[in-house]
């Protein structure tokens, strides 16, 4: 098949290729892997196994746990980071206007199909089959009879057990009374509740979310902010401005859409966004089920075509109490790989499922199969046409980069960047091999004091498909040695002692002197 599943896997291979048994790769997968810490992610050897299983991006989920929990849990990810000695991105992701119900007892509660319960902004009174308090006044306002709420730990995707689907059916004064539409047993001391395409009239960044930022993303430079709930490109610059209040001009913004309403917006939001998460949980239930797969597959490529990251989530949500996800779950994981997708975020699976560690290595290696038949031509050609012509200066040498990797059957491409541009540039166009990028540190001053740039510009390429960055020695910039002489001996060497590379393999690299970019292919030697 051809097209848009920009698969290619001839008749006569077809069989052979399915029952060879998978090779193990040098690399986990192409594919990008982000783990949420908490709960089941978090001692110092179960994310030593993670990074170790893929893991790239650590996702910190601060709609749950404090301030305090959150550091502990980093704290540990900076030592298993020592201790494997693996690069992991730090992803801050916020809360955003989420309706929260707080069940302080823990206590399961009992929903039974065709029982009425009243939805109240009274959050003094615990939870019940009969009543469930919910922590906004105006929820009455904006919905009417026949609306739709589901509320639980998992939002109605599958597990249909942990989580309740109410139907409204009329409002007095500041209550909601419904209709429960299916049987089920609330568990965990925090649900989620969501209201099928109804704007609630909270921020995007709400006062919670300023004060995780300002204080524990300032405190840690984190390298992602997820911004949860993007309704509008006007939320991301608001979200720019602020992180540049707080010294934290570098992070970057991954824009969240979970709602029909950032759906809308989507093309002014990309254009924004340094990357796009589609958040399938709440997305899954604000469009009908048979049309998730058409934006999922719109949104990536509109991500792909103008070179932005795009994550997608909810995969694998058997997993989380599973060894092994449903064959639907794996063929999804496949399918978003062959769509053009640059990660797949794990929230529920590690968070609070029983196998994280399984969950980062099954997605992994489904990412790897589903790469080894990933119509990489079709994919160029495509970049290529989209961007037209006459193509910049950077777009040419990217492009013409990819081209001759797969002309000479290069086993790696190595790039020299310092701020990431030229890495994601040659990632833009899906190479089939990995993207070495050799970030030199760039000296910068405040006026107050001199500091080097780089850390944060490589952590942040470990969420582009395929890219692996190497941060270059400051010694090479400021002794006046050459950093792309010692990056490049850098990159062969890890690339020989992973086997990756061998004797007369060819290597494409690009790099720039001054003005002018060039692409060259050098031979491996003994």
């Amino acid at each position: 098949m051809q097209g848009g599943g920009q698969i290619v896997l001839e008749e006569s291979n077809q069989m052979s290729s399915i029952l060879t048994p998978s090779k193990k790769g040098f690399l986990p997968s192409l594919t990008k892997v982000v783990g949420t810490l908490g709960l089941n992610l978090r001692s110092i050897d179960v994310i030593e196994a993670c990074l170790e299983a893929g893991m790239s991006v650590a996702r910190f989920d601060f709609s749950w746990f404090d301030e305090n929990y959150h550091q502990e849990t980093l704290d540990n990810l900076t030592t298993a980071i020592k201790n494997v000695k693996r690069h992991c991105a730090v992803m801050l992701d916020t809360m955003g206007p989420a309706l929260q119900v707080h069940n302080k007892s823990g206590k399961p509660i009992e929903m039974v199909a065709g029982n009425h319960v009243v939805i109240s902004p009274d959050i003094t009174v615990e939870p019940s089959s009969e009543f469930i308090p919910v922590n906004y006044p105006g929820l009455a306002e904006e919905t009417t009879k026949g609306s739709t709420i589901f509320v639980g730990q998992y939002l109605f995707t599958g597990i249909e057990a942990t989580s309740v689907w109410l139907e409204v059916l009329e409002t007095k004064g500041q209550d909601v009374i419904c209709l429960v539409k299916n049987s089920a047993t609330l568990t965990g001391y925090v649900y989620n509740m969501h209201v099928v395409q109804v704007h609630i009239k909270l921020p995007t960044l709400t006062d919670k979310d300023k004060k995780a930022i300002s204080s524990w993303g300032s405190r840690n430079k984190v390298d992602f902010i997820s911004l949860s709930y993007t309704r509008h490109a006007e939320d991301v610059r608001e979200l720019r401005d602020f992180l540049n209040t707080q010294n934290l001009g570098e992070t970057q913004i991954l824009a969240k859409i979970e709602t029909v309403e950032g759906l809308k917006h989507f093309n002014e939001i990309l254009q924004e966004a340094d990357g796009i998460i589609l958040s399938r949980g709440n997305l899954g239930i604000d469009l009908p089920p048979e049309k998730v797969f058409l934006f999922q597959k719109s949104a990536i490529y509109r991500c792909n075509m103008v070179g932005k990251p795009v994550l997608i989530t909810r995969v694998v949500d058997s997993m989380t109490a599973n060894l092994r996800p449903t064959r639907a779950e794996a063929t999804d994981v496949a399918n978003a790989v062959l769509d053009g997708a640059d990660g797949i975020l794990l929230g529920p699976e590690t968070l609070k499922g029983m196998y994280p560690i399984e969950a980062v290595r099954t997605v992994g290696r489904i990412c790897d199969e589903a790469e080894r038949v990933y119509n990489q031509s079709f994919h160029f050609k495509r970049v290529v046409d989209y961007v037209g012509e006459p193509m910049s200066h950077a777009e040419s040498v990217a492009s013409s980069a990819v081209k001759a990797a797969n002309r000479v059957r290069a086993a790696m491409i190595v790039v020299f960047t310092s701020s990431g541009r030229a890495a994601r540039m040659i990632a833009k166009y899906r190479p089939s091999v990995p993207v070495f990028a050799i970030v030199i540190p760039r000296l910068k001053t405040n006026s107050l004091r001199w500091t080097f740039t780089g850390s944060t510009q490589a952590r942040q390429l470990l969420g582009i498909r395929g890219v692996y960055p190497i941060l270059a020695s400051p010694t090479a910039v400021t002794s006046g040695h050459s950093s792309e002489e010692s990056g490049m001996k850098v990159a062969l060497d890890h690339g020989k002692s992973i086997g990756l590379l061998k004797i007369h393999d060819q290597v494409v690299v690009f790099e720039k002197i001054g003005d002018s970019s060039l692409v060259k292919i050098v031979t491996i030697q003994d």
